[in-house]
């Protein structure tokens, strides 16, 4: 069983990736982080609750902008108002999922790939076409990202990495064409996805919209178990700290 200790660090993802494994891609200042540009939309702030950590993410970010920060709590500070706010949830894996059922033409029909910067133009299409979340250019750089194409080089499925918070991998952009969905293949990408970073020593997580109930019964299906509720919150900065 995985210790209160071990997870706590999924309170703040963010946080621990931006300090942590992705310092490649972070600027920090203080008590406050932001992915690049280009990278991820995603902030942090050490202590959400902590108003000196928020002064310090001011210097981040020009008056005006917005940022989206996952688990704050709807605090607000000084110098910030609330943009917009989803419910949601945050699953983790409790272990090696079953075979599960697929499609039995997967493996002649589909060719499974490793998605890297050349393919961001196909990734961005899809991802505009199926709303799974944010990605930008450089997201296929955060981590492991796997595609599904047809025989004829379509890229009709994706799934892959994002937060690394230490000892976690948050598995993100699971979607498929709508053209090909209700065959498991979504699905099948998350196992792989998850099968690698189990190989590396890291537990898989990941996050979902707390009313996306289709998703969330998929997600226990395989051996993911709610931890926790959590909050997708845009904040926006509207003078100074």
């Amino acid at each position: 069983m995985t210790s209160s200790l071990a997870t706590a660090v999924l309170d703040n993802p963010a946080w621990s990736s931006l300090t942590g494994a992705h310092t490649r891609f972070a600027q920090v200042n203080g008590r406050a982080a932001r992915y690049d540009d280009d990278v991820a939309p995603f902030h942090a702030v050490e202590d959400p609750a902590d108003p000196r950590a928020w002064a310090d993410l001011s210097a981040l970010v020009p008056a005006g902008a917005t940022v989206a920060i996952v688990g704050a709590g709807r605090t607000v500070h000084p110098g910030w108002e609330i943009g917009g706010s989803v419910a949601g949830v945050q699953l983790v894996s409790t272990g090696p999922p079953g075979a599960g059922v697929f499609a039995a033409d997967f493996a002649t029909v589909f060719e499974t790939v490793r998605l890297g910067p050349a393919d961001v133009p196909e990734i961005l299409d899809l991802i505009d076409r199926t709303q799974p979340g944010p990605f930008r250019r450089r997201t296929v750089e955060l981590g492991v990202y796997l595609g599904l194409r047809t025989p004829g080089g379509r890229l009709i499925a994706m799934a892959g990495e994002r937060l690394h918070p230490a000892g976690w991998t948050e598995i993100s952009a699971v979607c498929t064409d709508p053209a090909y969905r209700k065959r498991g293949l979504a699905t099948r990408l998350v196992h792989t996805i998850a099968a690698g970073i189990r190989d590396r020593g890291d537990t898989p997580f990941l996050h979902t919209s707390a009313g996306n109930v289709n998703a969330i019964r998929l997600y226990e299906s395989i051996g993911f178990a709610l931890r926790r509720r959590t909050d997708f919150t845009q904040y926006r900065r509207v003078g100074p700290a």
